[in-house]
């Protein structure tokens, strides 16, 4: 590792933090409305970040070309968020507020955010709901008319307002609609089924994209002004995880590869409540909403050898694990503090269910103090969901719930205009590192991703545009386009000619095993170490032996796969490199030999607390070490505590 002592500068305006976005909107420089045609910007993803921003941005006037590797905008995967989205009203008056929700934020983090960053996504958090309410986002609503709220991990007030277990499908709904709208006045051409697989960089900025159509396999290059990148995080480096299959770091690794610096790789987030896995030919995990902690209890059984059902076993035979060891907010820890307790009890051999990994999540208390009507208006879907899947009805016995790869808080880094270090490359939603420090709070990802397109990129793109006024965009037949589109085909010519014995799929199971074995949940520096000196042996065991069918010229999800797996190899050595650096225990990175007596994290802030950006070499083992330090000035550095 090479250390670059140069200081990221993240353009965080100056002055009083509540006063920062609002003078930042005044300096910022603007494109008339007669000029903003006369800009091409590129969005690439069509999740709530990027159909917000692609939608807004042609709303604005700018001509945008979108693009979705999805038949269609609407299936992207924050369809799947569950439990709600936060915003900082107060309509329970029940002591919330801006101020509240950014340190509410910023401690969920575990102080490893950017503080100007989160207290604007505070800020604009009302504004969020208003703009979906008006797009006819069908939240749910309390008898008098208001809408309703509902409690998620971290917090102590209610602040998450949510469609059922429903909130990401509406709020995608509601951005879709709004791109369409663009898209049928002819200011938005968007493309469907198109990957992007090489960034563009020309005199250092980026300019283009180079794309494969994945019905026809044809390579096509695409210039812009600017390019916008929001596909979402890396979660299946882990192979099992929450996320779509088709989800994937490709887009903000080749980004990388061109000079992007990419932020926290080791900041995963684990979600505690999924359904645990039933065997070992799984390709995915179901997640059951966060949203179920508020009338769910979660436990074990006290004898780790009863084997009664566990409607009948007794409250005094029961240990309400998180209830005990944090008081003040129970079953409604952060995420990482819950998937760690959870663990704690699995490992013990309390674990539940026919292979005894996972815990108990029990209505019954809700049930007999609401009755069944209630619990079944607020969560039916998600119960409809489990039942299905298991075979077991949560009205009558309890869900088995545990732990798996959900959010990734690491991504490419970026200012606080959302623009990388790479000029013109702006970055949104989970694909940056931004607003979540170490741990993801419930019900934010949303939020991030709708402030970012709808609210922040809309004015800080101008600033990064003005000075372009006039300039054509770069023709595709320059000579940067060549190379990368040369770049592009000789790695799919690699895969193709490798003609060797096993499946995409083989290679992507056994990374993923070594990912979530050695640098899951917990890691240490022997089981970091281990995944380092293995994962380029198995790397290498994919280009000597992995089984592309078919070839470039047409439909070929093998072909897919396979590029999408090769990224992972080299992202998931940065990821270990980049945790086994970290000599601290922050959010939901664990490091076992950075924990406190009582086995909670310790985080070293005299020598941890900045962002770790790295920079590409040309080889995955041997990256450069860039620091952004945080500083805190409304918010005092404490360990962070839910007792």
């Amino acid at each position: 590792m090479a250390l670059d002592t140069t200081a990221l500068d993240s353009k965080v305006p100056v002055g009083p933090l509540a006063d920062k976005w609002t003078n930042h909107k005044f300096d910022v420089k603007l494109v008339n409305p007669a000029n903003k045609r006369r800009f091409t910007v590129l969005v690439v993803g069509t999740g709530l970040a990027g159909a917000s921003a692609a939608a807004t941005l042609a709303e604005l006037g700018y001509k945008v070309v979108c693009f979705s590797f999805h038949d269609s905008p609407r299936r992207a995967h924050s369809i799947a968020a569950q439990g709600g989205i936060n915003a900082a009203k107060n309509y329970r008056n029940d002591g919330d507020s801006v101020h509240r929700l950014f340190y509410d934020t910023i401690k969920g983090g575990d102080y490893r955010a950017r503080e100007a960053n989160v207290h604007r996504l505070a800020e604009v958090s009302a504004d969020i709901i208003d703009q979906c309410t008006a797009q006819g986002v069908p939240f749910a609503r309390e008898y008098g008319g208001l809408l309703d709220n509902r409690s998620f991990g971290g917090a102590q007030v209610s602040r998450t307002f949510y469609a059922r277990g429903q909130t990401g499908q509406q709020l995608l709904l509601g951005a879709y609609q709004a791109l369409a709208r663009q898209i049928h006045l002819g200011n938005v051409e968007m493309h469907t089924r198109t990957e992007m697989l090489d960034l563009v960089v020309k005199d250092g900025r980026a300019t283009g994209i180079v794309t494969r159509d994945l019905v026809n396999g044809e390579v096509r290059s695409w210039s812009g002004h600017a390019v916008v990148v929001a596909t979402g995080g890396y979660g299946n480096v882990f192979y099992l995880s929450t996320n779509a299959m088709q989800s994937n770091v490709t887009a903000i690794w080749r980004a990388h590869r061109r000079g992007a610096l990419m932020a926290n790789p080791c900041y995963t987030q684990i979600h505690p409540t999924c359904i645990p896995a039933s065997d070992d030919f799984q390709s995915k995990l179901t997640l059951m909403s966060e949203s179920l902690r508020n009338d769910g209890r979660i436990w074990v059984p006290k004898n780790a050898d009863d084997a009664r059902s566990p409607d009948q076993i007794p409250e005094d035979d029961r240990d309400y694990y998180l209830e005990r060891r944090y008081p003040a907010f129970g079953n409604l820890v952060p995420r990482d503090v819950a998937s760690r307790a959870s663990k704690k009890e699995v490992d013990a051999g309390r674990g539940v269910g026919p292979l005894k990994n996972g815990v108990y999540l029990d209505f019954a208390d809700a049930i007999g103090r609401l009755g069944r009507d209630v619990i079944e208006e607020r969560y039916s879907n998600l119960i409809e969901m489990y039942d299905r899947i298991t075979g077991e009805d949560p009205y009558q016995v309890p869900m088995r719930i545990y732990p798996a790869v959900h959010y990734t808080m690491g991504g490419l880094w970026v200012d606080y205009n959302l623009m990388s270090n790479v000029p013109g490359l702006y970055v949104l939603g989970e694909a940056n590192f931004s607003d979540h420090g170490a741990n993801r709070l419930g019900a934010s990802a949303l939020m991030q991703g709708l402030a970012d397109g709808y609210f922040v990129l809309p004015y800080t793109i101008g600033d990064y545009l003005a000075g372009l006024l006039g300039q054509p965009v770069v023709p595709t037949s320059d000579a940067a386009f060549a190379e990368a589109e040369t770049n592009v085909a000789d790695m799919t010519r690699r895969m193709l000619s490798v003609k060797g014995t096993r499946s995409v799929d083989y290679f992507h199971k056994e990374l993923g095993k070594l990912m979530w074995d050695n640098c899951g949940m917990a890691r240490s520096t022997e089981s970091l170490e281990k995944n380092l000196s293995e994962i380029p042996a198995l790397a290498e065991e994919f280009w000597n032996d992995v089984r592309v069918l078919g070839n470039d010229e047409s439909l070929n999800q093998s072909l897919e796969r396979a590029g999408r797996v090769a990224d992972y190899f080299e992202f998931a050595t940065l990821l270990c490199h980049d945790a086994l650096v970290r000599e601290e225990s922050c959010g939901g990175h664990f490091r076992v030999e950075h924990a406190q007596e009582d086995g909670e994290a310790r985080r070293d802030d005299e020598n941890f607390a900045h962002v770790a950006a790295w920079e590409w070499t040309g080889a995955p083992s041997a990256p450069t070490l860039h620091k952004e330090e945080l500083v805190f000035e409304s918010v005092h550095l404490a360990t962070r505590s839910y007792k």
